[in-house]
């Protein structure tokens, strides 16, 4: 059970495919980094599998305490910082970078900060926060360090993969995982379908976890 306070992001099929991506992976080893941690449930997960030291970041206000007060209840060790994506980490470097970050494509590229839609909202093609992670993680990864990243098809999955292999890394899709569209997603059905970014009554999305490696 994780304490989920009003206006964070409630743990989800896709919380629960990364984590299940990183017990998995055998990666949870070393240092890592939780990417927009929420409740921290990604965080404690990798905790979980063995992790040497876990840091967990995210923007909001109350997901930091949520993830501390989550972190307690388990009896698990967290770094919890507010902050944006690698800022508070500036200069570190991790055996395993994990992301849950917002993909949803959204009606403007105008990112909210305040609304609990800062959780979902990616921009226009659901991939502002994405790239910002692909561009930047390569710089955080020790020799043989990886990045596990989930996010819907429809933000694009071959477009992550090209940017992380631009910056230097082995990329692979590690999962695939088809689930019925959640709230969001049906939400905005007629505004993905007039963009061509999903089938004329589709009631489902794909899923994926990609995983990038820096060599050794």
């Amino acid at each position: 059970m994780l304490l989920t306070p009003p206006g964070v992001y409630r743990p989800q099929s896709d919380s629960q495919m990364l984590a299940r991506a990183v017990a998995v992976s055998g990666r949870a080893r070393g240092a890592v980094l939780d990417l927009g941690t929420g409740t921290g449930t990604v965080a404690l997960a990798a905790a979980r599998c063995g992790a040497g030291a876990v840091t967990a970041v995210d923007l909001s206000r109350r997901a930091v305490l949520a993830a501390r007060v989550n972190a307690r209840l388990h009896r698990t060790a967290l770094t919890v910082h507010r902050g944006d994506l690698f800022g508070p980490v500036d200069g570190r470097r991790f055996d395993l970078v994990t992301a849950n970050p917002p993909y949803v494509p959204s009606h403007t590229d105008r990112l909210v900060r305040y609304r609990r839609a800062r959780s979902w909202d990616g921009g226009r093609d659901g991939r502002a926060v994405i790239d910002r992670i692909c561009d930047g993680v390569a710089a955080h990864l020790g020799p043989g360090g990886a990045l596990l990243m989930v996010h819907s098809a429809v933000s694009g999955v071959q477009a992550s993969l090209d940017r992380l292999a631009a910056a230097g890394l082995t990329v692979r899709v590690a999962d695939r995982s088809r689930i019925p569209l959640g709230p969001v997603m049906r939400a905005r059905t007629a505004l993905h379908e007039a963009r061509g970014l999903v089938e004329p009554g589709a009631a489902d999305e794909e899923l994926v976890v990609i995983e990038a490696v820096r060599g050794s």
